[in-house]
């Protein structure tokens, strides 16, 4: 079965030789994911046996979230654990070469997807002998339009007769409401479980599946209750995690422009998704919001010179401007993103938050094409007065490009992925910034030290800022945290390890942007870090120990590539009408069972789109 979050769960396959589907069985099947204030650790354990007479290769293949780091992975076989180790990249490399050297085959098979990556390795299993993989992965959970969505993905792609799925969520402030898939939710409760226990014959009525066993997601969301104050703060062992989320404050207007490439290669679905997109996000404007258009291919196209009010004369103008976007030409990143934070810089409003957008598919192709040079140009036009997002449509994009220019200016890049939905993931994107709430924000800890970031350009509503750090000398007493910001109305084990994970991430963010000594400086730090907590991270990888005489594989974090196998869908990921839907335990308590058939509300709950 299939499932779907912040916690982007991973999909798990086990396969033997194609067309051998009784060469190994798997008899055991479980998922135990615990969500502790917002930090996820989900282990995957798969139990499998080899029926046949002679020894077969058993493949391990997981996806796991984007953002998450492999923490463990282990091997029992015979009685012997076999444990993947965590070292430098170099150092792994090492040890895959000498493999290979001595005439072993080794090799990973990973692809980047929308919100995935893929982790694969292989053991051979002697005749009528068991395996178990056991795959541990992290993650802190991003807070997004007010919720937090954990998911579940997994396909045995087979029948198991011992299938589990728990799901443990444990949130001191408590949880405000909680939904899988469907209308359940309560009130005010501090613990939550979450548990999925398919039969046999169950996991046979998915539709398409039928022998071949499940395929769908299963959605968990929920938000914390919140005091609007300072927000949470959990200390444990001398570090602490603050969590800071407050939803009472009044809309800062914004002023944003929309940078909109229309060189050649956005002909076709990409500009008519993007003129949707923008129809889309045009009607969400408020009246006290500012705006600017600019398309650009070789030349740079303004609908307007200056900002202007988002009312209902010129939303109707910008309306008509946008269906007229047409596809030709080469590509000026340059002189667009200049061009469009000259219009920002010259319509500074006190008490508002400005933001610049950029959609482009490809490499500059004209005036300044250095991408170093264009970094440069941009960063000192903004000059760290507001936020620059980068979307980078399709596959051919340079992401590397977009995202390093955007971390350097306080933003964030994402990939637009080209299928039936590219418009409503760039309505859901420009919905995540859409109401800003503070501007300028300082976190601040008397008391604390090796602290993660604690300044942010802007706060926006249903999303959440945190930051975790040390207690010096774990002397909680004179620790005291303080949040400055701007609002329209002024002018607030498991903790050292979400540390370590932010801490890393950061880091990795920060290396990205430097050269020369500074980059390395930054770049042992995050690798010193990410040896010590055991995370698969862009700068280590885990050499997989098996039993003598085995592949030896190295199973790296991929990053976005330029042009990526590209990531596909299930065929089908809907569910029979007829399924039994998971339960869910809050506080102990059992609540709002689903019923075995009611077919309709089961249906709407697994059948589920894929992102």
């Amino acid at each position: 079965m299939c499932w779907r979050s912040v916690l982007c769960g991973g999909v798990f396959v086990i396969a033997g030789k194609r067309g051998q589907k009784d060469d190994w069985d798997i008899y055991s099947f479980h998922i135990n994911s615990t969500v502790t204030s917002r930090y996820a650790t989900t282990v995957i354990t798969s139990r499998v046996a080899n029926r046949m007479n002679e020894s077969k290769e058993i493949e391990f293949h997981v996806r796991i979230p984007k953002n998450a780091f492999i923490s463990k992975f282990r091997m029992f076989i015979d009685g012997q654990v076999y444990d993947g180790v965590v070292k430098a990249k170099e150092q792994a490399q090492q040890q895959y070469t000498e493999a290979v050297s001595r005439g072993e085959s080794a090799g990973l098979v990973s692809s980047v997807g929308r919100t995935l990556e893929e982790f694969k390795t292989s053991v051979t299993v002697a005749a009528h002998k068991k395996v178990t993989f056991e795959l541990t992965y992290e993650e802190l959970m991003k807070r997004t339009h007010g919720k937090y969505e954990l998911q579940i993905h997994a396909r045995p792609m087979q029948p198991v007769s011992d299938f589990k799925v728990d799901v443990h969520i444990h949130e001191e402030a408590g949880i405000s409401f909680i939904n899988v898939k469907g209308d359940l939710s309560t009130k005010a409760l501090a613990n939550a479980w979450v548990y999925f226990y398919p039969t046999v014959n169950q996991q046979k009525m998915c539709d398409s599946c039928s022998d071949q066993g499940m395929n769908g997601d299963l959605v968990i969301v929920y938000d914390v209750n919140r005091d609007n104050g300072l927000g949470h703060i959990k200390k444990s062992d001398g570090y602490f995690v603050h969590h800071f989320a407050p939803s009472d404050l009044p809309r800062v207007p914004k002023n944003v422009v929309f940078v909109i490439d229309q060189s050649g290669s956005m002909r076709g679905r990409k500009i008519l998704q993007t003129r949707t997109a923008l129809f889309h996000i045009l009607n969400d404007l408020a009246e006290d919001d500012y705006f600017g258009l600019i398309t650009f291919d070789g030349n740079i196209f303004h609908w307007k010179r200056e900002l202007v009010q988002a009312n209902s004369k010129n939303l109707e103008s910008a309306k008509n401007f946008a269906s007229n976007i047409q596809a030709r030409g080469s590509t000026d990143i340059n002189q667009a993103l200049l061009q469009g934070a000259r219009m920002l810089n010259d319509h500074r409003r006190e008490g508002s938050a400005s933001i610049l957008i950029l959609l482009t598919d490809g490499d500059p192709t004209s005036g300044v094409t250095n991408l170093e040079n264009i970094q440069s140009n941009v960063r000192q036009a903004i000059a760290g007065k507001f936020p620059l997002y980068c979307l980078g449509f399709g596959f051919d994009v340079n992401f590397n490009f977009l995202e390093k220019m955007s971390l350097q200016n306080n933003g964030v890049a994402r990939r637009i992925y080209e299928d039936s939905d590219a418009d409503l993931q760039l309505k859901g994107f420009y919905e995540e910034v859409a109401t800003p709430l503070l501007t300028d924000v300082t976190m601040i800890y008397v008391g604390g030290t090796n602290l993660t970031q604690t300044n942010f350009s802007q706060y926006y509503n249903g999303s959440e800022i945190v930051v975790a750090g040390e207690i010096t000398d774990n002397n909680i007493e004179t620790f005291t945290p303080q949040v400055v910001g701007i609002s329209v109305r002024m002018d607030s084990q498991y903790s050292s390890r979400v540390w370590a994970y932010l801490t890393v991430k950061q880091l990795l963010d920060k290396e990205l942007q430097l050269s020369g000594p500074e980059k390395e400086k930054v770049k042992k730090e995050a690798l010193e870090l990410s040896l010590k907590y055991s995370f698969v991270t862009p700068l280590t990888s885990m050499v997989v120990t098996k039993p003598p005489g085995e592949n030896t594989d190295v199973l790296h974090k991929p990053k976005e590539g330029k042009t990526p196998q590209r990531w596909q869908p299930p065929v089908d990921q809907s569910f029979s009408r007829q399924y039994l839907a998971p339960s869910i335990h809050l506080s102990g308590s059992p609540i709002g069972e689903y019923h075995k058939h009611k077919k309709t509300e089961i249906n709407e709950m697994l059948h589920n789109l894929y992102f």
